[in-house]
């Protein structure tokens, strides 16, 4: 009988039951990336988070910061003003997901030349 991931295990991303893999897949998807990315210096509002991450739209960019909110990486202040207020920033747990995911956004701009001409490479060897 195999055993399913339980509290107090220690996490393993290789398990498929882990829950490990959710997290990363919450931290690592486009979207999530992005407004980790973009959250990291100053908490935003819905709107003008939206038009800086650029090409999501309202209703990804909603679903990834629920996602994100639920996982404990952001912050959902909405103030009883009227219109209403809401801003979204950073808890500690994701300004440190922050960090290592613009670490990977670096890293993939600096090595984006390389990759595309891999593929080019690849294409040609195909052809």
């Amino acid at each position: 009988m195999e055993v399913s991931w339980q509290p107090g295990m220690k996490a393993d991303v290789t398990d498929p039951m882990c829950p490990s893999r959710g997290v990363l897949e919450h931290v690592t998807s486009r979207w999530g990336v992005l407004i980790l990315l973009a959250l990291r210096d100053r908490s935003y509002r819905f709107s003008e988070l939206r038009r800086t991450v650029g090409g999501v739209s309202e209703k990804m960019l909603a679903q990834t910061l629920q996602t994100l909110e639920r996982d404990g990486f952001v912050h959902r202040d909405a103030k009883p003003v009227i219109p209403p207020r809401v801003d979204y920033s950073l808890t500690e747990l994701g300004q440190e997901a922050a960090l290592h995911v613009r670490e990977l956004a670096l890293w993939t701009a600096k090595r984006t030349e390389t990759v595309l001409d891999a593929r080019s490479a690849y294409d040609e060897a195909r052809s």
